[in-house]
């Protein structure tokens, strides 16, 4: 905590994703070689994505004598990006989204948006999920989305359900011409994103396959790319006997 310039006591009352982000933002500034003094004060965009707030769930079962001047801070989902900005001086949009499991890319996608508008000169990007209380747990037993064997089948016979993870990730992002110019580490180059949505479906939980059909399209569409030529592809990949197959065939 003391690395950020965060007290003992602020520090026990916040979320660990926002903790995590902390970290993992740092990591990712040095592993691009980015001094995060060099952007403080710059118009860094932050869009992190999370699904769930079992910290504040926690926090809330303490009562009302638990509640101290950071519980707010410490819990609300909106400071896991905030805190990002605070911390470093990022000076860009600060958003914390939730679109369930597309969380994270979803938040690429805006990040990628705000660099091609000039709204973000650099943008950082990604999502974080850590599972803290049972309830959670138990709402997703109890909606019969959970393997019963605790093992994820994706494309298989056996698929029978997902399993829960946890973790995180940030990018950083910038425009290809300005990390050539800054002499930052390159991994990779995104030529395109898209986003739409099942909307109107068999159920609200249930995609569709002409939904994602059209996504994947329009992003061949606007990376100028012909689908022949992809090599490789990752996927959702619940282990669902409904969704596997609707995300296979819709590839």
């Amino acid at each position: 905590a003391e690395f950020f310039g965060i007290s003992p006591r602020e520090a026990a009352a916040m979320d660990p994703q926002q903790r995590l982000a902390l970290e993992l933002t740092w990591e990712a500034l040095e592993d691009a070689r980015v001094s995060p003094e060099t952007v403080r004060g710059s118009r860094v965009g932050v869009f992190i994505g999370a699904i769930r707030s079992d910290y504040a769930m926690l926090a809330a079962q303490s009562g009302s004598d638990g509640i101290t001047q950071y519980t707010g801070t410490g819990s609300y989902q909106s400071m896991i990006a905030n805190r990002l900005s605070y911390v470093f001086g990022f000076q860009g949009p600060s958003l914390l989204l939730d679109t369930a499991q597309s969380s994270s890319l979803v938040a690429v996608h805006m990040a990628g948006e705000s660099l091609r508008r000039g709204e973000s000169v650099l943008a950082v990007a990604g999502g974080l999920n850590l599972n803290i209380v049972p309830e959670s747990a138990l709402s997703a037993s109890r909606s019969g989305a959970l393997s019963p064997d605790g093992r994820c089948y994706t494309f298989d016979a056996r698929a029978n359900g997902y399993a829960r993870g946890e973790g995180g990730g940030v990018v950083v992002l910038k425009p290809l011409r300005r990390a050539l110019a800054d002499g930052d580490r390159i991994h990779c180059v995104i030529r395109a994103t898209a986003v739409n949505n099942d909307g109107g479906g068999d159920g609200l939980t249930v995609p569709s396959q002409a939904a994602q059909e059209q996504l994947l399209r329009l992003a061949c569409e606007r990376a100028r790319l012909d689908p022949r030529d992809i090599q490789y592809v990752e996927l959702h990949g619940t282990g669902t006997r409904v969704g596997d197959p609707i995300e296979a065939t819709a590839l």
